[in-house]
């Protein structure tokens, strides 16, 4: 009998398949969907803080009266919430699998208000969305990594669910930075976000909005990162994301050292019927393989367990082209 279970930031899941925070978890009864094709777990769409302002501020257009401007932002930003955290409650009331909330803020007093709220409706774990762009050139790189911990630090304090954070690799030490969220109590960390991608419209001379879907090269820094972290960095749960179209995908991820991944374009580009295809693939390779669980398999080639981990660093790109002739 093929045991696919898993445990990822103390969650126990049925399989490694978790959907991302994006448009496909949006709603209720889509979140059931794709329980029935067989997610393990759900991430909410993300509270965007920003998005919250942005939806202010238009409203606001025209106005020049303060008191109205605190009534409208507070009121633009108590209904945002409030829409969370029904989705959150509707979410749960269909679903058995678990549901974990994602916010985006910029604001430090706003991470731990909406984290308490979304905790208190039952959320079984909470995603921090972090991501600020620096283009201060005197703005030390220390100062990100301390922004990131103290936002971490602050929400930990004040809820007893799960927290993981989701981080990009534009990092000088990304296993420096996932040792202290570690250190500062996250279960988990997801690697790596997607962001905004800017291009250039050459006609038109303007900017433009890039591809917004992943594309299975991406996986190889995924791979990379994954298999570092799960080496350098024990005890915290990795969910691999970018980069996964396949279960063969899949087991890669889980075979670096992966406690589970996140789908997203994936589903996107192929409808949520993908889901069951790559669950599918997973189990026939693990009885191929005469596996009987992940645990069997999970982190076999992790940095710290291949006999050549340089495999995994740039040493062994300069290898290859200076052997070629």
């Amino acid at each position: 009998m093929i045991n696919t279970e898993t445990i990822y930031a103390g969650l126990k899941l049925r399989n490694p398949l978790i959907i991302g925070s994006s448009g496909l978890t949006k709603s209720a009864a889509a979140n059931k969907k794709l329980e029935d094709m067989g997610a393990s777990a759900i991430v909410l769409k993300s509270l965007f803080e920003e998005q919250i302002e942005l939806q202010g501020d238009e409203m606001l257009a025209g106005t020049d009266a303060p008191e109205a401007a605190d009534y409208i932002r507070n009121y633009v930003k108590a209904n945002a919430l409030e829409n969370y955290l029904n989705l959150i409650s509707e979410t749960k009331a269909l679903c058995s699998i678990p549901v974990i909330a994602s916010i985006n803020c910029y604001k430090s007093s706003a991470w731990v208000e909406f984290a308490e709220k979304i905790a208190e409706v039952g959320a079984d774990a909470l995603e921090l969305n972090i991501f600020y762009l620096c283009t201060d050139p005197k703005t030390p790189a220390a100062d990100l990594y301390n922004l990131y911990i103290s936002i971490l630090d602050r929400v930990c304090r004040r809820i007893s669910i799960p927290v993981t954070v989701k981080i990009g690799k534009c990092f000088g030490n990304i296993p420096g930075l996932v040792d202290q969220l570690k250190a500062h109590g996250a279960k988990g960390v997801v690697m790596f976000n997607r962001y905004y991608r800017p291009d250039i419209d050459i006609e038109k001379l303007q900017i433009t909005s890039g591809d917004v879907f992943g594309n299975p090269s991406d996986l190889s820094d995924t791979l990379r990162w994954t298999a570092i972290i799960s080496g350098f960095v024990p005890g915290i749960s990795i969910a691999s994301s970018n980069g996964v179209f396949s279960h063969e995908d899949v087991i890669k991820c889980l075979l670096a050292g992966a406690s589970a991944v996140q789908l997203c374009s994936v589903v996107y580009k192929n409808g949520p019927e993908i889901i069951r295809t790559i669950s599918n693939g997973l189990e026939e390779w693990i009885e191929a393989k005469k596996y009987r669980t992940i645990a069997d398999f999970q982190g076999k080639l992790s940095f710290s367990n291949v006999s050549n981990p340089s495999m995994y660093e740039r040493s062994q790109f300069m290898r290859y082209y200076s052997d070629r002739k």
